[in-house]
């Protein structure tokens, strides 16, 4: 818990070339940290016994191509029982290190812009937050899932104890929680954006914001306490072991620690943004700032810096400037202000801060309980707001303001000069042209200049933003896609031929098969046995059910409408039915597809999209036939034949050609080559195939699902968890937006499949929250299956 003994400086490390961002308190070494920097580096620090109680330099840490933004620890594994180093950048990619190499061990990109937040829960899970809106789920260096539903950036990012609960908080001033991928609610309150979250326990939160306020959240929803005490902006926070006492930084250069719900102590730094802050194990606390410096403060007298390098300390931060626009000081008028015999006069809290004129000068300082004595923490230039007139030269003009922007955090810093009796908004664009800047960001730079000289605009303002480009930003990087959904059947016209009509196409019939058809199946007799029926289901579901003679038909209606560069010939028409013919019934005596005749069907496959969908038909129950499995799934052809039907899966294609060629991958499972290939090419297929749950179209759902399935059935017996984890993000990813349930009852079986007789996969569904996800199918009462089988994985991920 936080110690009752105030804190004083332990010893400054000037560590970085640049702002420090992040730190985090490592596993390994015994007292370790780990700091990141806009010097594009990462270094690891271990306490060192030398006379200065300091930290020496264990290695850096290198990978990323720009300022490097966040980091945390991923907790020991028996793989790395020292635990691994993750960092964020602005580069967009995570890098993840071992704590004894300065190279990354890989890298995780997905991110369209820069990775701001980062925490790690059970598992080896990483949460990633973005400026590109999303947060992502990490395992096994694979996205499992992106969080979608913030409308700006997302600035902070925290896993709960629960399994599979996950904080994001955003510039759009919302936080939100997710539960295996969906968003189960949203917390109001903050009045600007969310800079950072911290975990309470199982049920509450901490949140600090931009609006200079820290919330006590109940998950449940309700905000239970509100903390004021900075002046502006605050970036982080970190709750010490005991869960009710707690530290944050800000913009208004303070570290402050909050016991017993009150602002205990305040510790001003010689530097404008204290950016982060670590607890470390032995209670003292890290922090670091836009000067680059490290500082560690400790409550224990044998690890407190010397008396000179205190009284160097407290010097350094006397002779720093304070510029009363930032509005830390409020109002300030010389003439009004008391002289030096105003501090001989004790303070009444820690923190506190005065200010004295000495002759024309002004003087701030700070009262400390711990010392009983007001420290000097800078000198005041300029005056009130009302106050200053033409007091900033740039570029050979005075200006009542001169903004310093720090455009993606990683660029030059922009200067923009504004004067009170200026339009905000002209400025604005002016400035935004003369730093050839999009001017989609006009409404938030006038918003900024409006906030930040205190409403002294004539008329009304609009709604104030804070920095555009760095914490306030309203950030959007692009539109949501407004493509408008599929149309009609695709299938009508003037045939007749509908592939995927009719009866249920994997249905014989059997009571023990709860993929049957026709009326066998009687959920009745199932509850009177004990015995799961549903899984693990490990021999492959298909779609067998076809009219022949309606396929060919279609195939010589759309050749004859056909460009004559597209027309098929006649020996092709006729060698495709001789193959349709001889593959209805690939067990049969029929004389077996010739060579000739399986070529002749691949290069008809590639027909134009618009007309191809009847002889993708054909391929879906020729791969069945052993010879065609071996022949188009083979070693050469099969990769061919993957990128062939992923193409036709494109999110933008026809639903028509999407769903046979998923029923086309589903068959090839039938076959040894067929199961051979799509394991090879796995992590490729499910990605595309999970970019079609959006598609709004059953067939195509229970397509989705049962290859979902097949995965899951191939990968019963094997102990490769990166491919059981893509089996239940697709899954899951999937149950969030399938309602059909012919289709969620195969996603079910394809869950329980995945983490039947697997502790591992069980540990990682349960760390998704897989069991809160689909909890609402086990009250569905038509079909009946659905709810016993979700039941039963229940039961599994107890």
């Amino acid at each position: 818990m936080a110690s009752s003994n105030s804190y004083k400086l332990r010893c400054s490390i000037p560590g970085h070339e640049m702002d420090v961002r992040g730190l985090a308190s490592a596993v390994f070494p015994d007292g370790a940290f780990v700091s990141v920097s806009r010097d594009r580096t990462g270094r690891v620090w271990v306490p060192n016994s030398s006379p200065d109680k300091g930290f020496t330099e264990m290695h850096s840490l290198s990978g990323h191509s720009n300022f490097v933004s966040c980091v945390c620890i991923i907790a020991p594994s028996e793989t790395y029982p020292r635990g691994l180093i993750a960092t964020g950048g602005n580069d967009n990619n995570i890098c993840v290190f071992t704590m004894d190499q300065s190279q990354p061990l890989f890298t995780l990109t997905g991110h369209k812009s820069t990775v701001c937040t980062l925490s790690s829960g059970k598992f080896g899970t990483l949460l990633s937050g973005s400026w590109d809106t999303t947060a992502k789920v990490w395992l096994n260096e694979k996205c499992m899932m992106t969080l979608q539903g913030h409308s700006a950036a997302v600035w902070a990012v925290i896993i709960l104890p629960e399994q599979g609960l996950m904080l994001s908080g955003s510039a759009d001033k919302t936080i939100k929680l997710w539960k295996a991928g969906r968003c189960e609610k949203t917390y109001e309150g903050h009045e600007d954006c969310v800079r950072g979250l911290a975990v309470i326990s199982n049920t509450e939160f901490f949140s600090c914001s931009n609006d200079t306020s820290i919330r006590r959240w109940l998950v449940t929803g309700e905000c239970a306490q509100v903390y004021y005490s900075h002046t502006n902006y605050i970036y982080s926070m970190a709750v010490f072991p005991n869960s009710q006492d707690f530290i944050s930084t800000g913009e208004d250069r303070t570290l402050r620690i909050w016991r017993q719900g009150e602002c205990s102590q305040t510790i001003r730094l010689p530097a404008q943004s204290v950016w982060c802050c670590c607890i470390l194990p032995n209670g003292d606390i890290a922090i670091g700032a836009s000067d680059g410096i490290i500082r560690v403060f400790t409550p224990a007298e044998d690890r407190m810096a010397s008396a000179e390098d205190l009284q160097a300390f407290e010097d350094e931060l006397s002779k720093t400037t304070i510029d009363p626009k930032t509005g830390d000081l409020g109002d300030i008028k010389i003439e009004d202000l008391p002289g030096r015999e105003h501090l001989n006069e004790p303070g009444n809290r820690d923190g506190q801060t005065r200010l004295i004129k000495d002759g024309q000068k002004v003087e701030a300082y700070q009262w400390s309980v711990s010392d009983d004595r007001w420290m000097k923490i800078g000198d005041v230039v300029g005056g009130s707001n009302q106050q200053i007139s033409k007091s900033v030269m740039y570029e050979g003009k005075e200006y009542d303001y001169v903004f310093t922007i720090d455009v993606n955090e990683g660029g030059p810093s922009m200067k923009l000069p504004y004067n009170v009796s200026e339009d905000p908004w002209l400025t604005a664009h002016n400035f935004l042209q003369k730093n050839d800047l999009s001017p989609m960001f006009l409404d938030q730079v006038a918003n900024f200049i409006i906030e930040n000289t205190k409403g002294l605009v004539v008329g009304p303002a609009p709604p104030a933003g804070g920095d555009p480009f760095t914490g306030g930003a309203r950030y959007i990087p692009g539109a949501s896609d407004d493509r408008p959904g599929f149309g009609g059947d695709p299938f009508t016209g003037s045939g007749r031929y509908i592939p995927g009509s009719g009866p249920n196409p994997s249905a014989p019939a059997g009571v023990a098969d709860p993929f049957t058809g026709g009326g066998a199946y009687s959920s009745a007799t199932l509850r009177q046995t004990a015995t799961n029926i549903y899984f693990p289901k490990t021999d492959g579901v298909t779609f067998e059910q076809a009219n022949s003679s309606q396929i060919i038909a279609k195939i010589k209606e759309l050749n004859g409408d056909a460009p004559q560069e597209h027309r098929l010939s006649e020996e092709i028409l006729e060698s495709l039915e001789r193959l349709l013919v001889s593959v209805s019934e690939p067990n049969s005596s029929k004389s077996p597809p010739t060579i000739q005749e399986i070529n002749l069907l691949w290069k008809a496959a590639h027909w134009p999209e618009d007309i191809v969908f009847p002889v993708l038909d054909i391929m879906r129950l020729a791969v069945r036939h052993p010879q065609v499995n071996e022949s188009l799934c083979g070693e050469s052809e099969g990769v061919q034949l993957c990128n062939h039907l992923l193409s036709l899966m494109r999110p933008e294609g026809r639903p028509a050609n999407q769903m046979l060629a998923l029923r086309t991958l589903c068959n090839c499972f039938g076959g040894r080559h067929g199961r051979a290939l799509l394991l090879a090419q796995r992590e490729t297929v499910l990605a595309r195939a999970a970019d079609l749950a959006g598609v709004c179209n059953k067939n195509i759902h229970i397509a989705l699902a049962t290859l979902v399935l097949n995965y899951a059935g191939c990968l019963h017996s094997q102990p490769d968890l990166e491919a059981k984890a893509q089996c239940l993000s697709v899954a899951s990813r999937a149950l969030e937006t399938v309602q059909d349930k012919e289709a969620v009852f195969r996603l079910l079986v394809a869950l329980g499949t995945t983490v039947a007789s697997d502790q591992t996969a069980r540990d990682l569904a349960r760390s998704l929250g897989v069991n809160s996800q689909i909890s609402k199918f086990s009250s569905v009462s038509d079909p009946s299956k659905v709810a016993e089988c979700c039941q039963l994985v229940l039961k599994e991920l107890q």
